[in-house]
Order: structure tokens, then sequence, then C-alpha cells
């Protein structure tokens, strides 16, 4: 079974930066896909970004230009920088892995932006 680890979370005042990591462990075969999601409290999942093993990437309209996703095949590990972070970026960020036979989901980290 393939376990996601995300860390990078916290508090962030606006127009900070921040980074997320997230770790794929179980697995020696590198996932596909690499991407994040976020959910801020009542409102539906949201895209953010994904990455592809083959050097493809996808963003959100809303967080293109300040957020930018990397990838490190070997190490199945993808990253998420946020730059100039505003409050309505505060949400819970769940990683997830695609492969073509099964979706795997970190548990989340929390990105609070706030004074």
């Amino acid at each position: 079974q393939v376990q996601l680890v995300e860390s990078g979370g916290g508090l962030v005042q606006p127009g900070g930066s921040l980074w997320l990591s997230c770790s794929a462990f179980g697995s020696i075969n590198p996932i596909y896909a690499m991407g994040w999601y976020r959910q801020a409290p009542g409102k539906q999942r949201e895209f953010v970004a994904r990455a592809t093993n083959d050097g493809s990437v996808n963003y959100s309209d809303s967080v293109k230009g300040r957020f930018t996703i990397s990838r490190d095949t070997v190490k199945n590990t993808a990253r998420l920088h946020i730059d100039n972070l505003k409050p309505e970026d505060t949400a819970e960020y769940k990683c997830y892995g695609d492969d073509f036979r099964e979706t795997y989901w970190g548990r989340g980290t929390q990105v609070t932006v706030s004074l």
C-alpha cells in the first residue's frame, strides 16, 4: 500500500510564502501523477495543481502564477511552493497520487493565512 505524508503547513501572514511537501512511501515504482487539492470549511474540494513523471504540470486558474509544483520522480515526492499568500488560500491541503490503478490521498495539512 502506498502512503502519502504531507508536511509544511502552518500559519503564514498575507503576502508570505510557504512550501508544502508530499512524500510517498510503500512503493518502489514511481507514481505517474502527484498533486494537491484543497478544501476550505463550507466549500467544495478544489483542484490546485498536478504534475506527472513525464513533465506535465497543470494548475487551477485560481492559483496559476502564485503556485509552483515540482516533482522528484525517483523519490516519489512532490513539493508545492505558494507565493504571495492570500487569506483565501486558507484551507486543508491534501496530497494525492494517481498511478491509474489507484488514487492515493494524504491525511492533509492545514494552511492558515492571517495576521
